[in-house]
């Protein structure tokens, strides 16, 4: 028989509209979670994302010339800071929920009087923290081999936070319907990596034919990617309030989405 995550609710919640001390102490430990093991969680996407900015520059650097009219490092440090916020906030909230499942404690969740909207919150702000936390690492080792100052900072800033929302809100939602690891590997091999290298992330899609041109441009992850580079350097392929609106309104579906299979207990306990 499958139970509803909120049925634990049925009756009096005794913490009134909003159960402050559960939600905290729910998003104090998926924060905790990762960084207990810093080095895996923040350190090692770290190191990648410096290890793209290391090939792509020294690869293509001296060849592709300016893009926008900055230089070529410049450019692609943005696309892969953001590439790491997407990655890792999704990674956050799936491999939390995944473990939770196959190891049988996702009772431990969902038995105390938390409501969906409380347990998608929390869940979805966990893997935002650890997806602007990388961001925050990588850009200490990235910034000083690109740094040529932050142009528009609350843009930057909006779209970092509204782009590891999206991705860590995605990573609950795979994780609820997730049986097993494999399940998380297959979403993350054919459906968040294309997604992310597909999207101007190491290069600017004005120089890309058509239909590839269009489909870039379509692509809800180039929104994002697009819109956190104009933050930084101040140009961008597209008009990033569009990017914004348009990335508010996934956000806010898949927000819906990750609510109902925690309201429903979707996969969650049989």
């Amino acid at each position: 028989m499958t139970v509803s995550a909120s049925s634990r609710g049925q009756g009096e919640r005794h913490f009134g509209r909003f159960n402050r001390i559960g939600f905290q102490t729910l998003l104090g430990k998926e924060v905790k979670r990762f960084f207990k093991v810093y080095q895996q969680t923040l350190l090692a996407p770290a190191c990648t994302a410096l290890l793209f900015m290391a090939v792509f520059t020294l690869a293509l650097g001296g060849r592709r010339g300016d893009v926008f009219g900055v230089p070529f490092a410049h450019f692609l440090a943005p696309g892969i800071l953001m590439m790491a916020i997407l990655q890792n906030a999704f990674a956050n909230a799936s491999s939390s929920l995944v473990v939770a499942k196959v190891q049988g404690n996702i009772i431990d969740v969902l038995m105390p009087p938390l409501s969906a909207g409380e347990l998608t919150t929390a869940y979805a702000l966990g893997g935002v923290v650890r997806g602007l936390a990388v961001a925050a690492v990588a850009a200490v080792v990235i910034f000083p081999f690109a740094w040529s100052g932050i142009a528009h900072p609350v843009w930057a800033l909006s779209f970092a936070f509204v782009g590891a929302l999206v991705f860590s809100l995605c990573g609950a939602i795979v994780g609820i319907w997730a049986e097993k690891f494999d399940h998380t590997a297959l979403a993350t091999n054919f459906v968040i990596t294309p997604l992310a290298f597909l999207s101007g992330t190491f290069y600017s899609i004005d120089i890309l034919p058509e239909p590839w041109r269009t489909i870039s441009a379509v692509n809800p992850v180039h929104f994002l990617i697009d819109g956190f580079r104009y933050g930084i350097v101040g140009e961008a392929d597209s008009d990033p309030v569009i990017g914004m609106a348009v990335s508010l309104v996934i956000a806010v579906f898949l927000f819906w989405l990750c609510h109902r299979m925690f309201r429903t207990g979707y996969r969650l306990r049989s």
